[in-house]
This record gives structure tokens, C-alpha cells and sequence, in this order.
């Protein structure tokens, strides 16, 4: 009998491991294809199968797992999205191919344009910020002055919160503006900007499985007006109604969007509207939150989401109630990164679950005003919110590193 293999599409840095673990567990061969496996470290730490193929070719990537039908038993594919959403998409293709378990194509491309998500949430009457779509500096100013400043500028097509920054005048949109329109900003398709209302609240997300609300977290950004991660809890401080409130928004975008398959995580701002949402990402969350949601409610989700892309029952049940956060280290300047101490000790505070540092002393640091920012995360987990919330800012307290900033031009 031939083996059961699990065909991972790209890597990734933030959870990678954990799908190739989980697949091991499952009694699956993980084979990841990638346009440079390299750059996903625990591939080689971990002895796992990669091959090199060009990603965004899609008869590249049938031709290879036709050829790897001749030994395997492909048990299901899936894969990670970074920047480029478009990913799961051609997940979704290679699964109809195949005739696997996999999300919809046409759903996937069609939530990844951000405009096209807009209108068909707005159809659906969905809770949303007032937005406009621009394509050029002028219209980006009628449209910001039509919605009022402050704004959200973002490309309509992309991931990682990569050119997404808040304006709060004048000068930052003319110099966002500016940005996403001058050649820095690498455009995945054409120049396409939304203009978005700038929702006030807390931010808040649902996590989803099928059409089950399965998790609710909180979150927080770092200095504006870039939204760099600082911090994420599982669950979120929600009363009954709230939560309620949010599943109800939940179900409804995924009617809307047609996802009801596999997993979505939607982000919300809890504004005096009641939520309103950012944004429907149509793929399991990222970083740490698959993480916080096993320590917070014992449901794994990389484990059960693998489960039902080989067509086996998924088990979403909490086993528990433990509140469960991460805290992200933010470099404040760009520079070198001399030094990194007090992670051992971090470590060893008690409900501390795990100290990461993603970068190594000596590595240069260039801000880019998005999730790349971050340089690592301290983990705890507790029965309780404040005891959590305590034993992190302990943890984090000890930690401490030093950046030296790069040379002046005039120096």
C-alpha cells in the first residue's frame, strides 16, 4: 500500500512546523513545494520532503503531484499564504483536480480582491467602513475628503497588513499616497487603493471552521499609523451578547463570500455601530494564533483543519477554558541588532508556554510598518485572564536586546 503523503504548498516560518508535526502525527508524509524550500528552516531541522517548483505555475505544480501520484497517496493538499493570498486559491484548484477536499476557488480569488469582498458584504448587508476605490492620487484625495479623515489607505490585493497605514492628515495620505504609487510599493496586480473610513474600537476576530464560530480573540497593533501586531489574547473579553452578535456578523460573511468550507478567520472593530468588519481572510489565522487557540480552548486547529483536508471528521469541541496570550517583540528603531537577553529567563516564569526569537544578534533591522516588524513573541497561557496577562508582562520585563543604529549618510 502506498504511503499517504500531505502536499503543503509553500512554508511558513510562523507555522510551518506545526503542519508538518500534525501531518506526522496523522501518519501522513508532509512534501512541501516551494518556490525556494531554503527559506523555510525547520524543512532541514526537521528531515522533511521538499521539492523545488515554480508556485505560481499552476500546470508546474498539477505535473508534480501527477508525478508524485506514481509513489504517494496523495491524501490531500493544502498550503500557507504570506503577502501573496492568491495561494489558497490555487489550493483550491489543485484539489478540484485532484478530487480532493479543498476550498472553492472562485471564492478564495474573489475574497483576496478586497474591493470585490467590500461589495459583496456590502449585498449582504454586512456591518463595514464607508470605502471608495482610487487609483490615483487625485482620486485618492476626493475620496479620503468625501469619507472624512482619518483614513485607512491599503492596496485592494495583498496580505500581512504590507502597505496598510492609517492617515490622519493631510500630509500622511499625500506621503502614503505617495508611497503606494511611486514604485516602492511592489503591486502584486495594478495600482488599485481603497480608501477606507477608519473604524474606532477594539479589535476583535472570529475564527471559523466550516460555518462553525469556533474562537473569538482580541488583539492590539503597535505604534500608529502602521498596524504592526503588539499583542493577542484568546478568548476575548466578551460578554454573551457580544459574542452572539459577533457569530451572527460571522455566518453572514461567509454566506456572502461563499466559504463554507474549511477555515476563515474575520477581523472586527467593536465601534458604536456594535462590530464592523475589517476584513475576511479565507485561510487559518497566522503566527501565533493557532497556538493560543489550542491553549486557550484545546482545540488544535492545524490538526483538525488537516483532518478535514483528507476528507476525515474534524472534532472542534473545547476541552477547556484557560485565557491565553502572546506578546510581540517590536524593534523602535531600524539598525543592528547587537544583542538579545533574558529569553532563558523569560522562559522559565511559570505559565510562560514559549520565548522565540525569530532573528539572531547581528541581523540588520529595516522596519517596514508591517508584520515583518516583529522580531519575536513570549507566549503564556492560565486559567484565569489577569493571571495571564500578569505572568506575560513579567516575562516580558525580563527580556530586554539593543539596536545600533546604522551609519548616517554623512558619517
Amino acid at each position: 500500500m502506498a504511503t499517504k503523503a500531505l502536499i503543503l504548498l509553500e512554508g511558513s516560518r510562523g507555522n510551518g512546523l506545526l503542519h508538518v508535526q500534525a501531518a506526522q502525527r496523522l501518519g501522513l508524509h508532509p512534501i512541501t513545494l516551494a518556490a525556494d524550500p531554503a527559506q523555510y528552516d525547520y524543512l532541514a531541522a526537521e528531515g522533511s520532503e521538499a521539492i523545488r517548483v515554480d508556485t505560481d505555475n499552476l500546470e508546474a505544480l498539477i505535473q508534480e503531484c501527477s508525478r508524485l501520484r506514481a509513489t504517494y497517496d496523495i491524501a490531500g493538499i493544502t498550503g500557507f499564504t504570506g503577502l501573496d493570498e492568491s495561494v489558497y486559491a490555487t489550493v483550491g484548484k489543485l484539489c478540484r483536480y485532484f478530487e480532493l477536499p479543498g476550498p472553492n476557488p472562485a471564492s478564495i480569488e474573489q475574497c483576496c480582491d478586497k474591493l470585490v469582498q467590500r461589495q459583496l458584504l456590502a449585498q449582504a448587508g454586512v456591518p463595514m467602513p464607508a470605502y471608495r476605490l482610487a487609483a490615483n492620487a487625485t482620486e485618492v484625495q476626493i475620496a479620503a475628503a468625501e469619507i472624512g479623515l482619518p483614513v485607512i489607505l491599503k492596496p485592494a490585493v495583498g496580505g500581512g497588513s504590507t502597505g496598510v497605514q492609517l492617515c490622519r492628515n493631510a500630509d500622511e495620505l499625500a506621503e502614503h499616497t505617495t508611497h503606494l504609487l511611486g514604485g516602492t510599493h511592489l503591486w502584486q496586480s495594478s495600482a488599485r487603493i481603497l480608501v477606507e473610513e477608519f473604524a474606532r474600537g477594539p479589535l476583535y476576530s472570529a475564527n471559523t471552521m466550516g460555518n462553525a464560530v469556533i474562537a473569538n480573540g482580541a488583539a492590539e497593533f503597535n505604534r500608529p499609523p502602521h498596524f504592526v501586531p503588539r499583542e493577542s489574547m484568546f478568548p476575548a473579553p466578551l460578554t454573551d451578547e457580544e459574542r452572539k452578535r459577533i457569530a451572527d456578523v460571522s455566518l453572514n460573511c461567509l454566506r456572502a463570500l461563499g466559504l463554507g468550507w474549511g477555515p476563515t478567520n474575520i477581523e472586527f472593530r467593536w465601534t458604536k455601530r456594535g462590530p464592523v468588519v475589517i476584513e475576511v481572510n479565507p485561510r487559518l489565522p497566522g503566527w501565533t494564533t493557532p497556538r493560543l487557540i489550542h491553549l486557550a480552548y484545546g482545540i488544535d486547529l492545524t490538526t483538525e483543519h488537516i483532518k478535514l483536508v483528507i476528507g476525515d471528521e474534524c472534532d472542534l469541541r473545547a476541552r477547556h477554558s484557560h485565557t491565553a496570550a502572546a506578546r510581540f517583540v517590536v524593534p523602535d528603531r531600524d539598525g543592528i541588532l547587537d544583542r538579545i537577553e533574558g529569553a532563558s529567563l523569560a522562559a522559565a516564569v511559570p505559565g510562560v508556554v514559549e520565548v522565540r526569537f525569530y532573528v539572531k544578534p547581528k541581523t540588520p533591522i529595516v522596519r517596514k510598518g508591517d508584520y515583518r516588524d516583529m522580531i519575536g513573541h513570549v507566549i503564556a497561557a492560565s486559567p484565569t485572564r489577569a493571571r495571564t496577562k500578569s505572568i506575560l508582562q513579567r516575562a516580558v520585563d525580563l527580556i530586554s536586546w539593543s539596536i545600533t543604529p546604522f551609519p548616517s549618510v554623512d558619517e
